[in-house]
């Protein structure tokens, strides 16, 4: 079975999630910044997309050099066998970024490999006329040169992996699917406890929660590129699709709940989670952080509240921060996890957190404060 050297790209600070998620489906991986890199089949192409919950999308390694002038560029590339990635009708645009390279002109490098491309593809396939009908599957290429190494790479993914397909609203600034993932995989949750978003808006962490409760590809209700790709072959992704359905525990009870203070939002929510097929599982409602109370033991809290961004929020955002410490004092054997780029939370929130950990929410700089609750007691 023919091996790729494949590229599952992350946010920064997430690597090391992606990482773990990579080895848990069986694949020894490398993490650099911004990508976790392991070797896999055609069937990795397929399992990786449809399973990776907090990597941004998969890309499949053609070819890496040094490239200082635009000649090495194009015979470089021109050596990749791309023959036995594109059918002669592909569809195959190319897109470029370059970051301290001699080649700094991205329009210049994108266009001497397409031309590269192009003039491999007449060879491999015998093509006389000038143009490609490029009416295929479609290829997307990537140049990214950085310090004058040029890697070429072609998207297996398509959309984002943060697309799962069940968003059919969203609010004003919706938190993407593959952070509101590892929101939740940098808890101690478990399907056994109590999960609460008192922020839910569109429902995307409860959503999430719910989904790695009961073992849910975050990929099994949408499409991907590159099952499109004759050398993939329809019978890998049947395989990889049914491996999912197999995987998944829908019997798995749960007790997830997502509140927010903005009844409009609770609606969106809704109507995600049943597009997601989990509407019956999660419980949504009206509520502001400030009247929150439970009788329950031993659950989990994740929350992405406003932050404050614009000025005039901010003293409103502050007054609900220490409502939210009030609200949340008591609850010693709770575990809570707020996201937020206010400097001032602890002071406000009234508690120093156990642990921080420095996130990008999009390209806000943020810190998700991790209070930890009591551990219940060993049974037997």
């Amino acid at each position: 079975m023919k091996q790729y050297t494949l590229i599952a790209t992350a946010a920064m600070g997430l690597e090391a999630l992606v990482a773990k998620e990579v080895r848990d489906l069986g694949y020894d991986c490398t993490v650099d910044n911004g990508k976790v890199i392991f070797k896999g089949d055609a069937a990795a192409i397929c399992r990786t997309n449809l399973w990776l919950r907090t990597a941004d999308r998969i890309k499949i390694l053609v070819g890496e050099f040094k490239a200082t002038t635009f000649e090495e560029l194009f015979q470089q590339t021109k050596a990749i066998p791309w023959g036995d990635y594109l059918p002669e009708n592909a569809e195959f645009p190319v897109v470029g970024k370059s970051v301290k390279s001699k080649l700094f002109s991205v329009p210049d490098c994108q266009s001497i490999v397409k031309k590269a491309v192009v003039e491999k593809m007449k060879e491999h396939y015998g093509i006389s006329s000038s143009w490609l009908d490029e009416n295929g599957a479609k290829f997307k290429i990537e140049v990214a040169l950085l310090k004058d190494v040029a890697q070429i790479t072609i998207d297996a993914s398509g959309a984002g992996l943060h697309k799962r397909g069940y968003r059919a609203s969203q609010g004003e600034a919706p938190l993407k699917e593959t952070l509101a993932a590892s929101l939740v995989l940098l808890t101690n949750w478990n399907p056994s406890k109590p999960f609460v978003d008192p922020f839910c808006g569109s429902g995307t962490i409860p959503i999430e929660a719910a989904l790695i409760g009961q073992n849910i590809a975050p990929g099994f209700n949408r499409e991907f590129v590159s099952e499109g790709w004759e050398w993939i072959g329809q019978d890998a992704w049947n395989r990889a699709r049914d491996e999912v359905e197999g995987l998944a525990n829908y019997d798995q009870p749960l007790d997830i709940a997502g509140f927010d203070v903005d009844h409009r939002m609770i609606g969106i929510a809704k109507e995600n989670a049943f597009e997601a097929g989990l509407g019956e599982l999660i419980q949504f409602k009206q509520m502001q952080v400030a009247d929150f109370t439970t009788q329950k033991e031993y659950g989990v809290i994740v929350g992405n509240p406003p932050y404050g961004e614009r000025l005039g929020d901010r003293p409103d955002v502050e007054k609900m921060y220490k409502e939210m410490g009030k609200a949340f004092s008591d609850l010693d054997t709770w575990s809570i996890y707020m996201l937020t780029s206010h400097e001032g939370f602890e002071n406000l929130y009234g508690k120093k957190a156990t642990k921080k950990r420095k996130l990008f929410n999009g390209f806000i700089k943020t810190d998700l404060y991790q209070y930890w609750g009591k551990r219940p007691p060993k049974k037997g």
